[in-house]
């Protein structure tokens, strides 16, 4: 786990990553009870990546769960697609303060494809494994009471660009939390710092408490 220590040890965020420093935040006027402090609303869903659109072959597509379970498993887009599917109403907050209001996920809940594996009690965290090795942490709890591996967004198929063929969406968290293109889900004991998390967002990122920084780079 990375201390406090070592991150004021490491080398600064790098602009060029796309990361939004303390800075760059624009003041919000109140958008309503809806809305996070410091957020405006979107009329359109934006798209915001660290590096290339994956190019992804559903034949060949995986999700693996391993760690602290009873046993790893790996599933296929046909067998992932044969776990109950449900559908999820939840905003949308980005770190990068828009917000995207009357959002509707399908997919499969984060809980269910756990289960297929197993928790051993010792899991306290997750890490959200991507395609081109992007990483999101998330305590077990919150990703179990409303974690959802979407493949839909509003009625339709998820765009590529939108994480396609799927999506970690966490709605209580900034958007960098909702991790695109997933292929992995890691069940830890100790929280560990994911891509973003090691460059200076916040570990924990409650968009009502706007945790959008490192402490130490707001102070």
């Amino acid at each position: 786990m990375t201390t406090s220590n070592q991150q004021q040890q490491s080398a600064p965020p790098q602009p060029e990553f796309g990361l939004k420093r303390p800075d760059q935040i624009k003041i919000a006027p109140p958008a309503g009870e809806r809305v996070p402090p410091g957020q405006f609303v979107a009329k359109t869903f934006p798209v915001l990546t660290y590096g290339d659109t994956p190019e992804i072959d559903l034949a060949t597509w995986s999700i693996r769960v391993w760690g602290l379970v009873e046993r790893e498993i790996t599933l296929d887009w046909q067998q992932f697609n044969a776990l109950p599917q449900v559908t999820m109403d939840a905003d949308f907050h980005c770190v990068t303060q828009w917000s995207a209001l009357d959002q509707s996920w399908g997919g499969v809940l984060v809980a269910t494809l756990l289960e297929q594996a197993g928790l051993l009690p010792e899991g306290r965290h997750i890490m959200a494994h991507c395609y081109g090795d992007y990483t999101t942490n998330v305590p077990l709890d919150l990703a179990l009471s409303e974690g959802l591996l979407a493949h839909r967004q509003n009625g339709a198929e998820l765009g590529m660009d939108h994480g396609w063929p799927l999506r970690l969406v966490i709605p209580s968290r900034y958007g960098w939390k909702s991790a695109k293109w997933v292929n992995g889900i890691e069940v830890m004991a100790e929280d560990a710092p994911g891509f973003w998390e090691e460059r200076g967002y916040n570990n924990n990122a409650d968009p009502w408490l706007e945790e959008r920084f490192w402490p130490e780079l707001t102070r």
